[in-house]
């Protein structure tokens, strides 16, 4: 064992790049983010949006890059960068080249995550069942994208167990490319749910693109469905047309071989019963949510296809907390009264989602002289359906006998015109405005649940919240990461 990711020799053939200075024997890891960046790892300058890695190759050097990838065309305007370099014909392309010399060289067993809701959630909760096995290899944070899957593969060590990648999608031919450099054993879609209707005619075509994923799956590979889905028939009739002759289901129908048999919430969490593949299992979660249970049921599902105990996994799940922004609970003390519960679901929205979440707020009952309070932010990219989406909320909020509404972004209006005085609800332009009402408003007993887009920027309600009123329990989360660079 050297102790690098990767050597040089086989970082420069599988680049296919041509080095310039004298090489280190090896690189310890790989970065597009100089702010992360550790000494020793290879920095990919890679071309984004909204910033060229190229720029901050002073940075990285200055970071400790070992090794810096640069484009070739980019070697005139380098100027007084001093540093091992690696010249490519384009940086993302060799990114992707070592992604795929990553994949060919591993002996892991692949499971790949894709679907409208959970592809994290059900990424992460793999992760840590999973660990109790053997050495895991995981996608970081929401990492499902056209530079994030070859980055989390390109990072994948050789000696890798079972290897974890989340595949997202925002138009049709995205999830193609990717899936079919991580080749996975097995490939969960965990629901076909009203996200990206702005791109899409209906769920029928958001289907369609999600199946791009059975076109990646190795010979003999696993397709596994939400068998509660109404897109299960269509799903298996695709994965088969693509080739896969094993589909799995997952859910609570009697005919799926994972089924979630029973469900009870609990202070803290949730109780759960399952079979998977025979064999019943109890779960005891610090989770909640049936919709989070459902995706644990897929889980341990996959751990089952990989030949992993299913039964350590389970084990090792009551240890598991859903992500920062992903469902993770709060108890807050507010002005040494009393508590509140703070249910942080901020970090993205749609439909489906958006249900499951006032779902958990139903079923988490307020203290003495409490009231369930839903904070809720627009939810983008749902096309010309969007008021008839975020309206439709108004039936579920009642029946969930939420008590208070606070609402922020445009297209919230239309639920605010939908609950039209239902139940107390209150409107506002901007998150600041929301939180300072919000804050002023609240008292001990409150459960609150705050969820919308992440670019609705309803994270600030919550750390505000964090902020200004000391927590008594802080369950673990994962922070979603962020790029500099890309």
């Amino acid at each position: 064992m050297t102790g690098f990711l990767w050597e040089i020799d086989a970082l420069v053939a599988a680049t296919g790049g041509r080095p310039i200075g004298a090489m280190p024997a090896g690189i310890t890891g790989i970065s597009i983010d100089t702010r992360t960046l550790q000494p020793g790892e290879a920095f990919f300058a890679i071309k984004g949006e909204n910033f060229d890695g190229h720029a901050f190759l002073t940075a990285a050097v200055a970071a400790g890059a070992g090794v810096l990838v640069v484009a070739k065309h980019k070697l005139p305007a380098l100027g007084r960068v001093q540093a091992q370099i690696i010249v490519v014909d384009d940086v993302l392309k060799a990114l992707e080249r070592l992604a795929a010399a990553s994949r060919a060289r591993s002996k892991a067993q692949i499971v790949a995550v894709t679907g409208s809701v959970g592809k994290t959630t059900t990424k992460e909760a793999l992760r840590h069942a999973l660990a109790s096995c053997g050495s895991v290899h995981a996608s970081a944070a929401s990492f499902n994208n056209h530079w994030g899957v070859p980055l989390s593969l390109a990072r994948m060590p050789a000696e890798t167990r079972y290897g974890i990648f989340e595949i997202g999608m925002n138009h049709p031919g995205e999830i193609r490319p990717l899936v079919k450099l991580v080749r996975p054993h097995v490939a969960i879609v965990t629901l076909i749910a009203p996200a990206h209707l702005g791109h899409f005619r209906d769920l029928d075509e958001i289907a369609v693109a999600k199946a791009e994923i059975f076109e990646g799956l190795v010979s003999g590979g696993v397709a596994v469905l939400n068998g509660d889905d109404p897109q299960c028939g269509p799903l298996a009739g695709m994965a088969r047309a693509a080739g896969v002759s094993t589909i799995k289901t997952f859910g609570t129908g009697p005919d799926c071989d994972f089924r979630l048999l029973d469900y009870a919430a609990t202070p803290e969490g949730a109780r759960v019963q399952a079979r998977i593949d025979g064999i019943e299992v109890d779960l005891a979660l610090a989770a909640a949510g049936r919709h989070i249970a459902e995706n644990l049921v897929a889980v341990l599902g996959a751990v089952s296809l990989v030949g992993a105990d299913v039964s350590a996994c389970a084990a090792a799940l009551a240890s598991w907390r859903a992500g920062k922004g992903r469902g993770e609970r709060h108890v807050l003390n507010v002005e040494g009264a009393g508590d509140i519960v703070l249910i942080d679901e901020s970090y993205n929205a749609n439909p489906a989602s958006m249900r499951a979440a006032i779902a958990v707020l139903a079923a988490t009952p307020p203290g003495a002289e409490g009231r369930r309070i839903a904070v809720l932010g627009d939810m983008l990219e749902l096309g010309t359906r969007a008021a008839d989406l975020h309206a439709a909320l108004a039936a579920e909020l009642l029946a969930a006998a939420v008590d208070r509404v606070f609402l922020v972004g445009e297209a919230m209006k239309a639920l605010d015109e939908a609950l039209d005085q239902s139940l107390e609800c209150e409107w506002h332009q901007g998150v600041e405005e929301l939180r300072t009402s919000l804050m002023r408003q609240l008292r001990s007993g409150d459960v609150v649940m705050v969820k919308a887009s992440n670019s609705i920027g309803l994270s600030k309600v919550v750390s505000g919240l964090l902020a200004s009123h000391s927590p008594t329990t802080v369950p673990d989360g994962t922070d979603a990461a962020t790029t500099q660079e890309i």
